[in-house]
């Protein structure tokens, strides 16, 4: 695995990972700081989902994840909301990523307003594949927003509470950046290399340009006879998910592949015309 791809995958655990700082921050309430009920919506997943205005734009139905150090919004809502006028590009393009770290002007959450939220811009599969199954999901409420509060959560009544607590969320990405970096630092030099290897036989050739940054990879063959042919795969496809795991690289989908057994299908998420597809392969014993 090469130091991107190890550095690109560090990244996606911190991002999705309970964050460190929400559980040590232990802020004291403020002064005169009133009480602020939301509701939620409980999907059949146990998500909590909430709708929310992004610099006045909106509404959007969002995840509300109190694991998630980040904010993340999906390209639609940052276009409607003007999040990326000015904003660098990412230094790591992951799952279509146009922006990271931007900030939101304000950010409302039911009755509460919160201003200056951190947020990162990317179209992820997770957000993608919930959104499939459960109506419009535009992205996941985490840290940056939460954590200027202190929360009470009610199931039965499906309301959250919060209160002010005059706490200023910290620079989370800088943070995870600067652990990606140190494990790159510790591990790229002295890591023995690992061979990555299909379990099954699956007849297809996948590759990726070295200037290529987005999402997937890209279906350079297709063999004639083989368990991708059968499924409809073909040349030219976009490979985006293998059995529920991101093929950002080449090395990403050998890595999920290894893992899938010869003779059960297995889901394979594509881009075709602009469109996912879902194809289910048998992956084929031998050789």
């Amino acid at each position: 695995m090469t130091r991107r791809t190890m550095g690109a995958s560090a990244l996606v655990l911190a991002l999705f990972a309970g964050p460190a700082l929400a559980q040590t921050v232990t802020p004291a309430p403020a002064k005169d700081a009133k009480p602020v009920v939301v509701p939620f919506e409980l999907l059949r997943t146990k998500h909590m989902a909430v709708t929310i205005k992004v610099n006045g734009k909106g509404p959007y139905r969002v995840i509300f994840d109190t694991g998630a150090p980040m904010t993340v919004l999906t390209n639609k809502v940052a276009r409607e909301a003007g999040l990326l006028q000015g904003a660098a590009k990412p230094s790591l393009n992951l799952f279509g990523a146009s922006g990271g770290p931007v900030t939101a002007k304000t950010l409302e959450v039911g009755g509460l307003k919160a201003e200056n939220v951190q947020v990162i811009v990317m179209d992820h599969p997770t957000v993608k594949e919930l959104a499939l199954a459960l109506g419009p999901i535009e992205g996941i409420v985490g840290f940056p927003f939460f954590a200027r509060y202190r929360m009470t959560l009610d199931y039965k009544e499906k309301k959250m509470t919060f209160v002010p607590s005059g706490f200023e969320p910290p620079d989370v990405f800088q943070a995870m950046m600067n652990e990606v970096s140190a494990l790159t630092t510790r591990t790229g030099a002295k890591a023995a290399p690992k061979i990555l290897s299909p379990a099954a036989q699956w007849g297809f050739v996948p590759g990726k340009e070295k200037d290529d940054d987005d999402p997937g990879v890209t279906v350079k063959d297709v063999l004639p006879g083989g368990a991708a042919a059968a499924a409809g795969l073909r040349a030219g496809d976009r490979l985006l998910m293998l059995d529920d795991r991101w093929t950002d690289s080449v090395a990403d989908l050998f890595l999920a592949a290894g893992f899938v057994k010869p003779g059960g299908p297995v889901k394979v998420v594509i881009k075709r015309d602009k469109k996912d597809v879902t194809l289910t392969v048998t992956p084929r014993a031998g050789l």
